[in-house]
């Protein structure tokens, strides 16, 4: 017999909060903007899941405390649209050429909500710190 665990309560953390190689951030963020980085179908795929394109978006996302690149794939793009906010759950932080971007997998989700009122630290922006990986000698 199976029991069901107790739900956590989301902690929701601020942009500026976010560190790299951590997982499970919750948070609210406005979108910037939203620039399609690839876009390819793929030729000769019958019906089905195979058939359908591969679409990645890198959308500039952030809150009061500063702002991120947001990797979004497939069917997130379409909820990432300039001017809305969204509700990020389970978000992790994905290193790409030494920088931070956020991005939500399979156990992730991601809903729109009502516009927040807060204004977005644009000049802040995470993305932007090149980190560098340091092995320390014992």
């Amino acid at each position: 017999m199976a029991t069901t665990a107790a739900k956590r309560k989301p902690v929701f953390v601020k942009v500026d909060q976010l560190k790299p190689g951590t997982i499970g951030h919750t948070l609210v963020a406005k979108v910037l903007s939203s620039k399609t980085v690839l876009q390819k179908g793929r030729p000769g795929a019958g019906p089905g899941p195979a058939a359908r394109p591969t679409r990645i978006a890198e959308c500039l996302i952030g809150d009061e405390t500063g702002c991120i690149l947001f990797t979004a794939r497939n069917e997130q793009v379409d909820l990432l649209k300039p001017d809305s906010t969204v509700i990020i759950r389970n978000a992790r932080i994905d290193m790409f050429k030494g920088s931070m971007r956020l991005a939500v997998d399979k156990w992730g989700r991601i809903e729109v909500t009502e516009p927040a009122s807060f204004s977005v630290k644009e000049d802040n922006n995470l993305s932007l710190v090149e980190y560098e990986l340091v092995v320390a000698e014992e």
